[in-house]
């Protein structure tokens, strides 16, 4: 068991505020690269060494079989990207049907809403049968959801595997620590993840300050980050048809996506101490981590369009492997409320 002194805990909510405030500010000076290169740099990274941590923990579910559905689940949504890589096509065709990518791409927010809903099942159910039963009414429910409920699919199919993933689920668990710890700095850093939004909203800088390349432009704006573009449609920031980077909207979109990305990948590397995710790492498992890592830092360098599409199962893999320690932590964090303001 790993111990967590208060000296370590201030230590960790001490470089938390750092960590946000540096987010921040490299945000504001370079919204435009900020975020690829998180993305390209600290992402994968990220993702292997939590999975990794997830793994040690067995997912934090019950039974650990059940996990192989996540892995499954998590490969079918992939297989629409994946079906673009040079190497899923001969000749001109892919050898994905058409016809299948089409059903996957029509059922993306409902198998990701099911792995949701189903990750109540995985983490406070123990018999297999009420498992199984569980995850077929979990399906039922996302179907019903994400046809009926308006606007259930920009919240699952576009913000959950994004925004919520690395901005709400990140101030879940910071909220969670703070709740735990009663430390001063771990609410600080708490309040001020939170107004980050508002810094960011009703912060203006000039755009004649800002150079972005085409290059640049082209990968901020291409189909693959749909939420974007999607907010950039919301908050008219489109013109003629391609987001206008440069413009008001346009700027505070590219820098609260920047500072999300960058501070989430980096709560995660300060947090080691906390949760202790580098404990059981033997030396045969950071080379292979660290062996993948740069063959991702190079083929990212390589072709960025390329590298986003061969890490996609990479990426939504440790989006819903998380979702057991997701729901864990929201209880918890209703239980301690519950117990703080009970009479």
């Amino acid at each position: 068991m790993l111990k967590i002194t208060p000296h370590i805990l201030q230590k960790v909510d001490t470089l938390n505020i750092l960590l946000i405030l540096i987010s921040l500010i490299l945000s504001f000076v370079l919204p435009f690269s900020l975020f690829l290169v998180s993305y390209a740099v600290l992402g994968p990274l990220h993702y292997l060494t939590e999975i990794n941590w997830l793994n040690d923990k067995n997912y934090f579910i019950q039974q650990k079989g059940w996990i192989w559905f996540f892995i499954l689940m998590a490969f079918v949504i992939s297989i629409p990207p994946l079906s673009n890589l040079p190497i899923f096509i001969i000749g001109s065709k892919s050898i994905f049907p058409e016809k299948l990518i089409y059903f996957i791409t029509g059922y993306t927010d409902v198998i990701l809403l099911t792995l949701l809903l189903f990750a109540f099942g995985v983490v406070f159910l123990k018999k297999q049968l009420h498992v199984f039963l569980f995850l077929v009414a979990c399906f039922i429910i996302g179907k019903v959801i994400t046809k009926y409920v308006l606007g259930s699919y920009i919240l699952v199919g576009i913000f959950l595997p994004t925004i919520v993933h690395v901005f709400v689920f990140t101030f879940l668990f910071m909220f969670l620590g703070a709740l735990n710890s009663g430390s001063k700095s771990g609410w600080i850093s708490l309040i001020l993840l939170a107004i980050s939004p508002l810094i960011i909203y009703f912060i203006s800088i000039p755009a004649s300050l800002y150079v972005i390349t085409e290059s640049i432009e082209s990968i901020n704006t291409a189909k693959n980050f749909r939420f974007i573009n999607y907010l950039a449609e919301r908050f008219n920031a489109l013109e003629n048809g391609r987001i206008n980077s440069l413009s008001t909207a346009g700027l505070k979109i590219q820098t609260f996506i920047a500072f999300c990305y960058t501070y989430h990948y980096l709560n995660w590397f300060a947090k080691t101490s906390v949760i202790g995710w580098r404990k059981n790492m033997t030396t045969k498992k950071l080379s292979v981590i660290l062996g993948i890592w740069i063959a991702a830092i190079a083929l990212f360098m390589y072709n960025y369009e390329l590298a986003y599409l061969a890490l996609f199962f990479l990426t939504i893999l440790h989006i819903v492997l998380e979702f057991p320690l997701n729901i864990i932590s929201i209880k918890e964090i209703g239980l301690n409320l519950k117990k703080r303001f009970s009479i």
